[in-house]
């Protein structure tokens, strides 16, 4: 596994675009789903904003476009998290981002809790695992890639939920 390739190469470009597309669906499903950021489950990205946030993420596109394996996983996991944004983007938007929080929240106190917790560990494991054999089984740099970004989207959809429910339950 090569560790860094040259500027301007194919390879560079043909990552660097690979980033531009994944860290922008990201970008685009946000902004469906929150466009006020209201709903941002991120607290860095918030506080960035959507100018400085993008400003960053050009920045971070071009320095990690040197690194195929980081590359891929940035974009795996980029690609998995607009995936879940689009899912209730839809629903986000036809509420309106306080109307989806205070639904949202309303069915997480009915919600019994424990069940809650089950399912959403249920999800990142059953994302992790299949993270888990890609690396496992794989010696190669791009399944291998894919399978870390896979097992980092898990542990974020994790670390972020539990972040808003106990923000939510506190």
């Amino acid at each position: 596994m090569e560790d860094s390739i040259l500027f301007g190469s194919r390879e560079f470009f043909l990552l660097f675009a690979l980033l531009l597309f994944s860290r922008g669906a990201d970008f685009l499903s946000t902004w469906i789903a929150t466009p006020n950021l209201v709903l941002e489950g991120n607290p860095l990205a918030k506080k960035l904003g959507w100018k400085l946030g993008l400003l960053v993420n050009l920045a971070l596109c071009v320095t990690f476009a040197f690194y195929p394996f980081v590359a891929i996983i940035i974009s795996t996991t980029s690609i998995l998290v607009a995936a879940r944004n689009f899912q209730h983007a839809w629903l986000m938007r036809s509420l309106g981002e306080e109307g989806y929080r205070a639904w949202f929240v309303g069915r997480l106190l009915e919600a019994h809790l424990g069940l809650y917790l089950f399912c959403l560990f249920a999800q990142t494991v059953l994302f992790a695992l299949i993270g888990g054999a890609l690396v496992y089984f794989s010696g190669y740099l791009i399944p291998m890639a894919i399978g870390q970004g896979m097992i980092i989207y898990a542990v974020a959809v994790l670390f972020y939920t539990l972040l808003s429910v106990w923000r939510i339950r506190r």
